[in-house]
């Protein structure tokens, strides 16, 4: 036996000089990634290499053991890329963590067969994606980094959401938020984890909404909705609805249940997520036009005076209030009889003419409008004609004929005591002329006419006596009659001074006895 195994050994020249080996290189690969286990091997010449074999180590039953790679529980997508001539390189395709492990080469030639001593270690890395910061406000600056524990590949390329992206660092927009991952020119199959980018901004595209939808009509119950875009979203509370710029309401909801004309008006939506957009966290939606239909209301008859001379014109308007406008006028005149009364149609149109007013015109009018939405009507409106009043025209006859005698008397008062006051004067003036020459009665005689005047009443029994100088009446048959007195110069050589003191005016002195018998 020992013989056998000696020519054995001589035959095998190099078995034990060491000429049987196999040398690796370790690798690190990147998930999804392809790498190759670089090997090499030596034998014993002349022998040929007949099988090549790779096989992975796993501990199992306590021990670690050789398992070949087509025989493992998840085996590689490998290619054996060596010969049979010394190289012994093995290539494997998408790479995932599983294949992370301990890689052993063994080979058979026509006289024996020789596994590695020792082993190649595959290093399964991932490439990991970076982003600084990853939650960043509108206009803000961001960098994308990849970063990978194997010797980082020489071009990396970056995508979000499966499109490339062109520069790592940028300036953020809205339209930049999303999920990027960076991966290996090429292999795109080699990629890092996903990262998402978070933009903050303020809301955009800020709307209000009506529902539900077309005409609004007064009584009916609308509800105003406010949205937005924004990140973060705006919460309930951060939106405010204003009508004509005040302020209504805060909620994303307001619901108006009874509508009425008063409701009408411009309306608009305030989102407010406490991100700022050029200095301005408050952004409003454009303004909605909430116009409420009814139909005539408020409706009167406007008329200049509803009492009308008898064949003058009269134009009666109907007036209203309506939304849209009133577009039918219809008039109505109440016609009353014993038994009944009616309204009875006179007209159509908003003003109702009555170009010649007579009796038959008088009465109650009323007027109805109506438009798309519904119709109305007016108050009534009593219409007389104005009729003559002889009495008081008679009353204003004698007014004005008393105040013509009234203001006659004043005027006839006025010139008689103005004239009675020049007299006076007169008679002042006169007395001190005569005694300041000293005339005596027959002196005064010559030069003055004196006439004088007694008027005596006395009862008819008494004898008339004509000489009157020698009658003297009793004091209680007595009283004083004045009458006029004409002074006159007796002729025209009557003394200068005494004519032009006396003959100063030509006016008549009244004096007056009056004698009335009891």
């Amino acid at each position: 036996m020992e013989s056998w195994m000696l020519m054995i050994l001589v035959i095998m020249p190099g078995v034990w000089s060491g000429e049987w080996r196999v040398t690796f290189e370790n690798q690190c690969a990147l998930r999804g990634g392809s790498v190759v286990m670089k090997c090499s091997y030596n034998y014993p010449r002349p022998q040929r290499v007949t099988q090549v074999d790779w096989s992975r180590a796993l501990f199992t039953s306590g021990r670690w053991r050789l398992h070949h790679l087509s025989s493992l529980p998840s085996p590689p997508d490998f290619e054996y890329v060596g010969n049979r001539n010394g190289n012994c390189s093995l290539k494997i395709n998408n790479v995932q963590p599983t294949d992370q492990g301990q890689y052993y080469f063994s080979f058979v030639t026509t006289l024996d067969r020789w596994t590695s001593k020792t082993y190649a270690y595959l290093y399964v890395k991932e490439l990991t994606a970076v982003l600084k910061p990853s939650t960043v406000k509108e206009g803000d600056d961001v960098r994308l980094t990849c970063v990978s524990e194997c010797p980082t590949p020489k071009t990396i390329v970056w995508f979000k959401d499966g499109q490339p992206v062109r520069k790592p660092e940028f300036s953020v927009r809205r339209e930049d938020a999303g999920s990027y991952f960076c991966a290996v020119l090429g292999q795109k199959t080699v990629r890092s984890n996903s990262v998402t980018l978070n933009v903050q901004y303020a809301p955009k595209r800020v709307t209000l909404s009506l529902s539900p939808p077309g005409d609004v009509v007064k009584g009916s119950s609308v509800t105003f909705n406010c949205s937005s875009d924004a990140n973060p979203p705006v919460r309930d509370r951060g939106y405010s609805l204003y009508m004509d710029g005040q302020f209504i309401s805060s909620g994303q909801e307001h619901t108006i249940s009874d509508l009425q004309p008063r409701h009408s008006g411009l309306y608009h939506c305030q989102a407010c997520n406490n991100v700022s957009w050029r200095g301005d966290d408050l952004m409003n939606s454009t303004d909605f036009h909430l116009d409420v239909l009814y139909g005539p209301m408020n409706m009167s008859i406007l008329v200049d005076d509803q009492q009308f001379a008898e064949g003058s014109s009269v134009n009666l308007t109907c007036s209203s209030v309506a939304n849209p406008e009133a577009d039918n006028y219809t008039w109505y005149k109440r016609t009353d009889s014993p038994s009944s009364s009616s309204w009875l149609q006179v007209g159509w149109g908003q003003v109702l003419s009555l170009p010649s007013v007579e009796a038959s015109h008088t009465g109650r009018y009323l007027c109805q409008a109506s438009n798309s939405v519904g119709e109305g009507n007016s108050t009534d409106l009593l219409v007389t004609m104005k009729t003559e009043d002889r009495g008081s025209q008679m009353h204003l006859i004698i007014a004005g004929v008393g105040v013509i005698v009234l203001v006659t008397l004043v005027v006839a008062h006025l010139l008689y005591w103005k004239k009675r006051t020049r007299v006076a004067k007169k008679r002042t003036a006169f007395g001190a002329k005569l005694s300041g020459e000293g005339l005596s009665s027959s002196a005064t005689e010559d030069q003055l006419d004196t006439v004088y005047a007694n008027i005596q009443t006395f009862p008819s029994s008494r004898p008339r006596n004509t000489d009157h100088k020698h009658y003297i009446p009793s004091s209680d048959e007595a009283e004083l009659i004045y009458t006029t007195v004409a002074i006159k110069p007796r002729n025209s050589r009557a003394p200068q001074e005494s004519r032009a003191t006396i003959g100063e005016s030509e006016d008549s002195v009244i004096y007056s006895t009056v004698v009335k018998s009891s």
